[in-house]
């Protein structure tokens, strides 16, 4: 039930011109925010795609999670950069399950968008499309020990150290931005 309540939210705060949108907290920090999560123990799972050569006309800046190398990875101009370090995994360790197995059983609906702001044509399942608004990532200090199980393609921000954490189904890659 909180899933289709969350997903209704989004949805109609998408037909929004410069909406806002706050999921686990009563309203979002400042005007300069588009999407802000709660401080719970989660983080956003980034799609998973194929490969990175499958990703075609994408925005810079796309974040993804590459199961055929089982890394996260983000879109610049020059090309794709691994993010992971590392390669991971898609299976389970505490269940065993690939969750390729699972993905490749589902259908996509290739025209499904969901976008936040202002509305343009970036390809995109979700869009954030403000131009003087951005996304807080969630907030998880100490993620390897935290957070339980991650799925691969978890993103989170660690308050504590300041540090962007990704996970690709083995291992916690940290980035922190140079002084």
């Amino acid at each position: 039930m909180k899933k289709i309540i969350i997903t209704t939210a989004v949805i109609l705060m998408s037909s929004m011109g410069h909406a806002q949108l706050a999921i686990g907290v009563s309203d979002v920090s400042s005007a300069s925010v588009s999407l802000e999560f709660g401080a719970e123990n989660r983080g956003l799972l980034l799609p998973w795609v194929d490969s990175e050569a499958a990703v075609t006309g994408v925005e810079n800046g796309t974040l993804v999670y590459d199961a055929s190398d089982h890394k996260v990875k983000v879109k610049y101009a020059s090309g794709w950069k691994d993010l992971s370090i590392v390669e991971g995994t898609t299976i389970n360790p505490i269940s065993n399950i690939d969750g390729m197995d699972i993905q490749s059983a589902l259908v996509e609906n290739a025209d499904a968008k969901v976008s936040i702001g202002e509305p343009t044509s970036v390809n995109g399942i979700f869009v954030l499309e403000d131009t003087d608004k951005a996304m807080v990532l969630p907030k998880v200090s100490a993620p390897h020990t935290n957070i339980i199980n991650p799925t691969p393609g978890l993103i989170v921000y660690d308050p504590t150290t300041q540090e962007l954490a990704v996970f690709n189904g083995t291992d916690w890659a940290y980035w922190k931005a140079q002084d």
